[in-house]
């Protein structure tokens, strides 16, 4: 399954624990089940990183935000792509109760 994860830097975070982070971040990996797909850092004050990535275990999803849950306030929601969202849409859409005539 894909997922999409959201870091914002902790609002305690100083500027040399972000430094770190980043210098930490050019030797790390992700963890082993997890297939990164894209990583962004926008260039934001309200969100640090962008992770778009697969895993089938939830072991090593919880392991990537345990790594970094010391400088990063961390959501990680599942996704779908659009395409994909496109094709079962319709079915999802077709079982809902609320709207049944």
């Amino acid at each position: 399954m894909d997922y999409v994860a959201r870091l914002t830097f902790r609002p305690a975070a100083s500027a040399q624990e972000m430094d770190a982070a980043l210098a930490r971040r050019a030797s790390w990996n992700y963890p082993a089940g997890v297939q990164m797909i894209a990583e962004y850092w926008p260039l934001s004050a309200d969100l640090s990183v962008v992770a778009i990535f697969s895993a089938d275990d939830i072991g090593s999803i919880w392991e990537l935000q345990a790594e970094w849950s010391d400088v990063f306030d961390i959501d990680i929601a599942p996704a779908v792509s659009a395409e994909e969202g496109l094709r079962i849409g319709a079915d999802v859409f077709g079982r809902l109760q609320r709207l049944q005539q």
